[in-house]
């Protein structure tokens, strides 16, 4: 029963950003991509299958894995731009490969330093700022023509994302806290959409939503860290609920602030 609930919720997230992507811009599914959603299932279902305590620790290195996150982000803008040939293949290897050997390069940070709630929201802020420099010359595009996406297509790369969760919440029963964190942060409903995306509207649109990727991760930053005191005082449905209010009120205010320099700006 656990197995399906992971299926249908990855299905509908990622058919959902793919919608937005088309409907409102990549620039917002790209920020709403940094939402907790493919991490929040993850390490809901580490809480209900292995114990709260197990998620809040995992949350911890979630924040620590999300530096990965983004290095596989930049792998992919890298790859997509240097690349002639088989662009969306070569971009997903580079990416992926990127991603593991961050976190593998990661995974040494515990012997470094204390995995405290400080450390932990320290590392994955700095990295925000860094990668926001380094996709700092990509222009904002949005789509002007829509084209017709099958529920096919758009239901193969759900699933995608579906056996991704599955196959990361299995391994988590083996690996311990600390790497079953940071697979939770890999960008399960990100991916899809990233080959929804390019593979439909080009690469100047999937690069808008790696552009935007890092400024929305903020949520998940203030998601997990929410997570790892809230599961072990007040449980999994109410450390949720609060985890999901923390990250929601990040974009609330960032969206407020951003309305508040453009209209600074206008008036100027």
């Amino acid at each position: 029963m656990l197995i399906w609930i992971k299926i249908l919720v990855a299905i509908f997230i990622v058919m959902l950003l793919s919608f937005v992507a088309e409907r409102v811009s990549p620039k917002v599914a790209g920020l709403l991509s940094g939402y907790p959603l493919g991490s929040a299932i993850v390490l809901f279902f580490y809480g209900v299958e292995i114990s709260p305590a197990f998620a809040a620790k995992s949350a911890l290195y979630t924040l620590v894995g999300l530096v990965a996150s983004q290095v596989f982000v930049y792998c992919y803008y890298r790859a997509s731009v240097t690349c002639k040939r088989f662009i969306i293949f070569l971009s997903s290897v580079a990416a992926i490969l990127g991603y593991l050997l961050a976190a593998w390069v990661l995974h040494f940070i515990p012997h470094l330093i204390p995995v405290t709630a400080i450390t932990a929201a320290s590392i994955p802020v700095a990295a925000v700022f860094l990668f926001v420099f380094l996709f700092r010359s990509i222009k904002n595009k949005k789509i002007e023509k829509r084209v017709s996406l099958t529920h096919r297509v758009l239901f193969l790369r759900a699933l995608s994302a579906a056996v991704i969760i599955v196959m990361i919440t299995g391994a988590a029963h083996t690996v311990g806290p600390a790497w079953a964190g940071l697979f939770s942060a890999f960008p399960i409903t990100l991916f899809p959409l990233m080959l929804i995306v390019h593979h439909t509207y080009g690469a100047e649109s999937v690069h808008t939503i790696i552009k935007n990727f890092p400024i929305g991760l903020g949520a998940l930053i203030a998601y997990s860290l929410s997570i790892s005191f809230a599961y072990p005082t007040v449980g999994l449905a109410l450390g949720t609920v609060i985890s999901f209010g923390a990250a929601t009120f990040y974009l609330l205010a960032y969206a407020a602030i951003t309305r508040r320099v453009r209209s600074s700006r206008a008036g100027a």
